[in-house]
């Protein structure tokens, strides 16, 4: 028998899936979609409307006019010294210092129980001068003195209450470069911020014990020179601080960057701290016995 041709399968439709008709979408009508709170309009800034000075800046600035007013200085003297008057002018004309207290340097004859506890509270001032001193004149103090007496010259120290760090840093570097090596700066509990400008410079010289002179006129002839040399040396030295304090008060920076300002002078500051540091260290690693040693960061510059 012949076999039957085979047709090819014809494909069944696949059953399609019922969907829903789609919904005619109207358009949208003004204000039919989701509420939203309008905008709050934002009025112009006012001047003078922003944040004002912090609570430690308002006090700064009390103080600062309570102690201008009262013309004080807690120095001996209780006022200004004129060889420093002008700079003082300067430093207090700044919105961001208040002097303290004061003295342009001094040669002195201190009168005492025992110039080894020398305490100014309790000796007598046989003899003291602002200026260049002469023999003659010591020669005659140490005559009053009825029993001890140290023959001193101190330089020119100064007290500055600062408004900010950034203040504090600024004035301790203008100091140090001017000479005055012993500067520092120190905090208060309350943050009360204070900068001391002092040098080392200093003579300190017994002249008298139990109402004897020790020495001759001759030398103390010797340390009146030694002591106007010193006076000169810091004469000099408050002038290149004044130079120094003016530049860096009257460096004009524009209004809108004043923090821009006090961040490159604290930068300045750090980088030169860190250098001298790193000095330091160099110093200590150059003669270490190899046990290890302790650098400090804090040492006097």
């Amino acid at each position: 028998m012949a076999a039957r041709p085979v047709s090819p399968a014809t494909p069944r439709p696949r059953p399609r899936p019922h969907l829903p008709a789609a919904r005619p979408v109207s358009p949208a009508t003004p204000g039919s979609g989701p509420h939203l709170p309008a905008a709050r309009p934002v009025s112009p800034a006012t001047p003078g409307s922003g944040p004002g000075p912090g609570p430690a800046a308002e006090r700064f600035g009390r103080q600062k006019e309570q102690r201008l007013r009262a013309a004080t200085d807690l120095s001996r003297s209780g006022s200004w010294d004129p060889q420093i008057a002008g700079l003082l002018t300067l430093l207090n004309g700044s919105e961001r210092y208040c002097s303290t207290s004061s003295c342009s340097g001094r040669v002195l004859l201190l009168g005492g129980s025992d110039h080894t506890k020398v305490q100014k509270q309790n000796c007598s001032w046989l003899y003291v001068t602002h200026e260049m001193c002469r023999k003659e004149d010591v020669v005659a103090g140490l005559q009053k003195a009825p029993d001890n007496a140290v023959f001193k010259f101190e330089p020119f120290v100064l007290h500055v209450q600062c408004r900010k760090v950034e203040d504090a840093q600024l004035l301790h570097s203008v100091a140090i470069n001017s000479g005055f090596r012993n500067s520092g700066i120190t905090i208060g509990k309350k943050g009360k911020i204070m900068m001391a400008v002092r040098s080392t410079h200093c003579l300190e010289v017994p002249l008298c014990h139990g109402g004897t002179v020790l020495v001759s006129e001759e030398y103390i002839g010797y340390l009146v020179h030694v002591a106007n040399q010193k006076m000169e040396e810091n004469q000099r030295r408050i002038e290149r601080f004044y130079t120094g304090l003016q530049s860096a008060i009257c460096a004009t920076v524009p209004a809108e960057e004043p923090e821009e300002k006090a961040g490159r002078a604290a930068s300045a500051y750090t980088r030169r701290r860190r250098q001298r540091t790193t000095e330091r260290e160099r110093g200590h690693a150059a003669h270490s016995d190899g046990e290890g040693d302790i650098v400090s960061l804090m040492g006097a510059t």
